[in-house]
């Protein structure tokens, strides 16, 4: 029996890769069966390419009157993808993702291999993120499941795959029934670990996967990673990282420690190697003051902008 896939992207002011998004999702040896395209109000001319875009698949276009992010934009599709185009399978990607041919096939392929072997699915399949000269791209570097069992290792092995626990919204696929049990990702991150706490809350107890076959470009400016020199930006990785470690049962404790530990460390090496310290430091010092409070609900930040319609899907356990 064939699974319906339903693709979601996200896009803001980005027409020009928006088209490369689509063409890669178009031309792959297996198609979603919708594409569902959520314009964060872009003022680039998106609206009007979209408002005449024909292509071999389906086109589901919202328009948003205001920009809610990645965070809030991945809301939007995922809960459409769910309600409206009964997806068993999400395959979601940023604007700037350029999925190779067979990304999509390889993905079902690594995800019904698992099941196969271990008799469930993984809770996503992540692609190998690769850029735009086929070097694996730093920025999109999957965190590995520690404590893996030998035996889990062994079956994501079979399935072509490698066991993760996180991974970044660049081409990966999610079984549905995971967001129908533990709902959509958190709005009000806005940009950055918004996909960092969605995967890990959806892997916590399920297994997930990358597969080196299932490929996608990350058309980034830059080779380098995200932190480099992320200027006033830096403030939404430490707000959102601080919700991540104290509002989300997505990590366990232990993890939290693990990967608070990380951060400090890497925000200290970005501030010092930034050439514009003071706007590192201030976006660190309000980041850590507005992460002492709880983000908002989704129906908080998309009030009167979208109205979500099933509260099962409106947000992810809280610690």
């Amino acid at each position: 029996m064939s699974k319906n896939v339903v693709a979601v992207v996200v896009t803001y002011n980005r027409r020009e890769l928006l088209e490369t998004t689509l063409r890669g999702i178009t031309s792959g040896t297996v198609l979603p069966s919708t594409v569902v395209i959520v314009d964060n109000a872009s003022t680039d001319g998106t609206a009007d390419f979209l408002a005449t875009y024909n292509g071999p698949v389906a086109a589901d276009t919202v328009r948003l009157d205001q920009n809610l992010g990645g965070a809030g934009g991945f809301v939007v599709g995922m809960e459409r993808a769910v309600l409206d185009h009964a997806a068993d399978y999400v395959w979601i990607m940023d604007d700037d993702t350029e999925p190779q041919p067979g990304a999509l096939e390889e993905a079902l392929a690594a995800s019904q291999a698992y099941a196969a072997a271990s008799g469930d699915e993984p809770s996503f399949v992540a692609s190998r993120v690769v850029w735009t000269d086929g070097r694996d791209h730093p920025m999109n570097r999957m965190r590995p499941r520690l404590g893996a069992s030998e035996e889990d290792r062994e079956t994501a092995s079979r399935a072509g795959g490698v066991q993760i626990r996180t991974a970044s919204f660049v081409s990966i696929l999610i079984d549905a029934g995971q967001i129908r049990r533990h709902g959509l990702p958190i709005a009000d991150y806005f940009i950055w670990n918004d996909d960092l706490e969605y995967t890990a809350r959806i892997s916590r107890r399920q297994n997930a996967i990358s597969v080196e076959k299932s490929v996608a470009n990350h058309h980034t400016k830059s080779f380098g990673d995200a932190g480099a020199d992320p200027g006033a930006r830096f403030y939404y990785e430490v707000r959102n990282k601080l919700w991540v470690y104290t509002r989300s049962s997505a990590l366990t404790p232990w993890e939290k420690v693990l990967y608070s530990g990380a951060s400090i460390r890497n925000w200290s090496r970005t501030i010092a190697g930034s050439p514009n310290k003071s706007l590192l430091v201030q976006g660190l010092l309000r980041g850590l003051l507005h992460g002492l409070k709880a983000p908002r609900s989704n129906e908080q930040v998309l009030n009167g902008i979208y109205p979500l319609r099933d509260v099962r899907l409106t947000g992810g356990p809280v610690a």
